[in-house]
């Protein structure tokens, strides 16, 4: 083989080892949910579920206020980062701060008020993504802003879709897709009711919170990535109750999202945000009508439903082996129910503790929720199999009621209460 050759060989084998590395590795850097909890309700499924070995036993690590008012859990970065969307009289609003040093403050900022309601988002680069009153914003790991888009309403806490896709409906029904890179809206929007103001982004707000009649969409939707489902509540104008709608996510396709179907199967209609199983096919749902609910999330009819010994006010949290822990609230009881695909099993229930908010979940045994203590209110970490009590640590000066429990990538606990009040906790 003559020199000119074996240089020609060379560089085609060179040359093709070249273009092997540089093929298309965008998927790293497209956005997807940080490792920690990344948005009220830990993911896009609103499972409340972390894939961490919980802590069974907590030290108290620091005591914060936001100075106002919370309607959110807090959400968890994949590195030490915190954030807080809360409803302030004057100064920042939206503040992150760093959960590993005492609760320091890394940034704020003031957003537009009206949207404590809207919990962040953490994307796995620590980029966050916060609604308020007509708009939905990003930020990167800085105060900056990184990109900002006009919205009919306010966002309820978004989601990330597969392949980089930020998902935003807001309460006044306007379901968008934007790229969560650059801030373009993909596809169009999509209304789910009609005839809505654009101009006044802020009409029925003060329903949100009891989900009355004037918020359309009064919580926060659920993805699941296996099925391409998405549902979420909605009480169309003149309705007796709201409903359940499961929309079709068809990634490179158009439209991106179709309206699949509409349920009114959960007696009374739905409260609080659904729940989907890990595999997406079943929503589970809170009614108003004091029971759980499963809804087939391919045509949105009733699988099965349990009756409550109590009136849950907040969502069920579901591992993925399908053990359900029902909502809290009010003279609520902790339950929990296991999925056997045409009926569920109550598995185990107590009445000598009054959980108040959505049990979180940390792998297959330990559990958190807050709970009524006389006057107050306790951390109460618990097993989920059984219900028994692991641990309990009383929340001082805790007022208002508990948005929830979030759990970091590194067993960190972060309780927060509607008047603003921040516990951090972290594994004794």
């Amino acid at each position: 083989m003559t020199g000119r050759r074996v240089s020609a060989l060379a560089v085609a084998v060179v040359t093709a080892v070249i273009l092997t590395a540089c093929g298309n590795t965008d998927s790293w850097v497209q956005a997807h949910p940080s490792d920690g909890w990344s948005a009220q309700y830990a993911d896009a499924a609103n499972s409340s579920y972390a894939h961490v070995d919980g802590a069974r036993a907590l030290r108290l690590d620091w005591i914060r206020s936001v100075k106002g008012e919370l309607g959110a859990q807090v959400a968890l970065g994949s590195g030490d980062y915190l954030a807080a969307n809360a409803q302030t009289d004057s100064g920042c609003s939206l503040m992150v701060w760093e959960n590993d040093d005492r609760g320091r403050q890394r940034w704020c900022t003031r957003m537009w008020p009206g949207g404590a309601l809207s919990g962040p988002l953490f994307d796995g680069f620590d980029n966050l993504y916060v609604g308020q009153p007509g708009a939905i914003l990003s930020f990167p790991p800085t105060q900056w802003i990184r990109w900002r888009n006009p919205v009919i309403g306010l966002p309820m806490t978004p989601r990330l879709l597969s392949a980089g896709e930020l998902l935003v409906i807001t309460h006044l029904g306007q379901v968008l897709v934007y790229d969560a890179h650059s801030g373009d809206v993909d596809g169009t929007a999509l209304d789910l009711v009609e005839g809505v103001d654009p101009t006044d982004s802020q009409r029925g707000l003060a329903d949100c919170p009891q989900g009355r009649p004037r918020c359309p969409v009064a919580a926060a939707p659920a993805f699941s990535a296996a099925t391409g489902i998405v549902t979420t509540t909605l009480w169309p104008p003149d309705a007796e109750a709201p409903e359940v709608v499961g929309l079709r996510y068809h990634p490179g396709q158009t439209p991106l999202l179709s309206k699949d179907w509409t349920s009114t199967a959960v007696g009374g209609g739905p409260l609080g945000s659904p729940v989907l199983s890990a595999d997406g096919t079943t929503v589970y749902l809170t009614g108003r009508d004091g029971r759980l609910w499963a809804l087939g999330t391919d045509d949105g009819k009733p699988k099965w439903s349990v009756p409550t010994p109590f009136a849950a006010q907040t969502p069920p949290s579901v591992s993925p082996d399908g053990l359900i822990v029902t909502g809290g609230g009010p003279g609520a009881k902790l339950m929990a129910v296991k999925d056997r695909g045409d009926h569920a099993d109550v598995v185990w229930t107590r009445s000598d503790v009054e959980p108040l908010s959505t049990s979180s979940r940390a792998g297959t045994t330990v559990a958190y929720t807050v709970t009524r203590s006389g006057d107050g209110m306790s951390l109460l970490v618990f097993d989920a199999a059984d219900g028994h009590t692991l641990n309990d640590y009383p929340l001082s000066g805790a007022t208002g009621y508990p948005v929830g429990v979030s759990i970091g990538h590194d067993r960190r606990v972060v309780v927060a209460t509607s008047d603003g009040r921040v516990y951090g906790f972290a594994p004794a």
